[in-house]
């Protein structure tokens, strides 16, 4: 790490925790050179020093690692233990009357930290009014490399010459829409993109579209969420470039017969999933409300890891608002929640919950939740699959139909959770359904999902009765608190306890 450090291209020692440990060593240098400082005779100080040697050995290492990286951190985490262990070993000897470190290990010591010091200091520290950001995994031989990629972390704008060139004069189509058409390019160093051409028309779709996505994804970073690279915008084209996710939608897979995905790996996209959406609600600085929640939304990448896309419908609210203002219909019928259907019903992010509940409907059955026949009768005409999961459920016979659904045996436990997790998300009121926290907690297994109770009411009565409930609440750190959807220890934890306490 020092030997990077020291060369004349290597970056300067700007991260977070490097800085700390040079200002604690400096004290703790301080400390033993004091004139009321002990002699460092002691076991413990020799312990200590052999521990500090073996550290400056590696790190004087011709191939020292450089900071950021796993090894690197790995030793900055020892040096912290070490400063630790000083702090203790000063505070302990240190005294009214005690002598100068005049001591061979006192002067042993004295010696290694001012050279670690100096070292880690380095001709390029930064002062400490410096800004600093901390940077992971970035092995750069050069501080112009270590500043293009710094410069990768904000949104670039592209022009649309650039955009021809990378996309190859837009030779291959990905898909298509009423957004725009999607195609694919590539970076010049090998980068794999997918470059979404807006439709310019004269309303306002578009430019809306443009700036929600610009705005919401262009500012956040989540393994769950797609990556916005930068944009173009000009007098003649609106285009949006992202990273480039060589599986596709999720919708092909569940509801083709060709390009099936077993069931472990939907419940993990389903589990990942939830996790992006949880990120948006809970984790930004600003709360994030997608309003399109879908499976055509959810891309999957080359290790089929899930990643929530399409943000031209999302808004940005303040966590202090508790709702979402804006007028008219949002989303996609079929996964848009009830609530929309209501006049001056406040709308919240609880709207994203209800969507993924439906998705979660379509994995189960690996179909649409509607399908239309040509039935003569009206009344059967329409198979509505989330009505039939919560009539088994009440029969008690949601385990048979997960089965006769080709789900396998091992995979009933995890597929019947998740039936009951998609029947909390769809509850008629939003303050009933769960935070998406809850809902990643429930469907990874770690708590015992409590029975829901019956939605869809509002099919047979529309009203604000029915989505306002009175026993629920506004405050959202009132509904963290709140765990009527599920309790702490599953049944399957329940009967490992007990297994081993009899046979302790």
């Amino acid at each position: 790490m020092v030997s990077e450090l020291q060369r004349p291209v290597a970056p300067p020692l700007t991260f977070v925790v490097g800085r700390e440990i040079v200002s604690e060593l400096r004290e703790i240098v301080s400390e033993l050179q004091g004139p009321m400082a002990p002699p460092l005779t002691s076991v413990v100080e020799r312990e200590i020093v052999s521990e500090l040697k073996e550290i400056v050995s590696e790190l004087k290492g011709s191939v020292a690692p450089p900071p950021t990286s796993v090894v690197g951190r790995e030793i900055v985490l020892e040096l912290r233990e070490i400063v630790l262990e000083l702090r203790e070993v000063v505070s302990e000897l240190q005294g009214p009357v005690a002598p100068p470190p005049t001591s061979i290990v006192g002067r042993e010591i004295d010696s290694e930290l001012r050279e670690i010091v100096s070292e880690l200091q380095g001709p390029e520290a930064p002062p400490p009014s410096f800004v600093v950001v901390q940077v992971l995994e970035i092995d750069v031989p050069t501080m112009e490399r270590f500043l293009q990629d710094m410069a990768q972390e904000k949104l670039i704008r592209f022009t649309a010459q650039q955009l021809c060139s990378l996309t190859t004069n837009y030779s291959t189509r990905l898909g298509s829409g009423g957004f725009g058409i999607v195609y694919k390019g590539q970076f010049p160093n090998g980068v794999k993109i997918a470059v979404k051409v807006l439709n310019r028309s004269s309303n306002k779709g578009a430019d809306e579209q443009f700036m929600a996505e610009v705005s919401t994804i262009g500012r956040t970073y989540h393994i769950n969420l797609v990556r916005l690279y930068g944009f173009c915008h000009d007098n003649f084209m609106s285009a949006l470039v992202y990273e480039y996710m060589e599986n596709g939608s999720l919708d092909k897979y569940i509801f083709s017969d060709t390009q099936a995905i077993k069931w472990e790996k939907l419940h993990e996209i389903a589990i990942g999933t939830a996790k992006g959406i949880a990120y948006m609600h809970e984790e930004c600085q600003h709360r994030i409300i997608h309003y399109d929640i879908k499976p055509s939304n959810v891309l999957l990448d080359a290790n089929f890891s899930p990643k929530v896309a399409d943000f031209g419908l999302a808004k940005i609210c303040n966590r202090e608002k508790t709702h979402d203002s804006s007028a008219g219909y949002r989303g996609t019928p079929g996964y848009s929640a009830p609530e929309f259907l209501l006049k001056n019903y406040p709308i919240t992010y609880k709207c994203d919950v209800y969507s993924f509940g439906m998705l979660l409907f379509e994995i189960i059955g690996r179909r649409r939740n509607v399908r239309v026949s040509h039935a003569a009768k009206a009344d059967e005409s329409m198979d509505w699959f989330p009505k039939h999961v919560w009539d088994e459920f009440e029969k008690g016979q949601l385990e048979a139909m997960i089965l006769s659904y080709g789900i396998e045996e091992n995979e009933r436990e995890k597929a019947k959770r998740m039936a009951m997790v998609a029947l909390w998300c769809v509850q008629d009121s939003p303050k009933t359904r769960p935070l998406m926290s809850f809902v990643v907690k429930m469907l990874e297994g770690g708590v015992e999902v409590k029975p829901p109770p019956k939605p869809f009411l509002y099919l047979f009565s529309v009203g604000i009765n029915i989505l306002n409930p009175s026993n629920s609440s506004n405050n959202i750190s009132n509904e963290r608190a709140d765990t009527h959807w599920y309790k702490e220890t599953t049944p399957i934890m329940a009967k490992y306890e007990i297994e081993m306490a009899s046979s302790s």
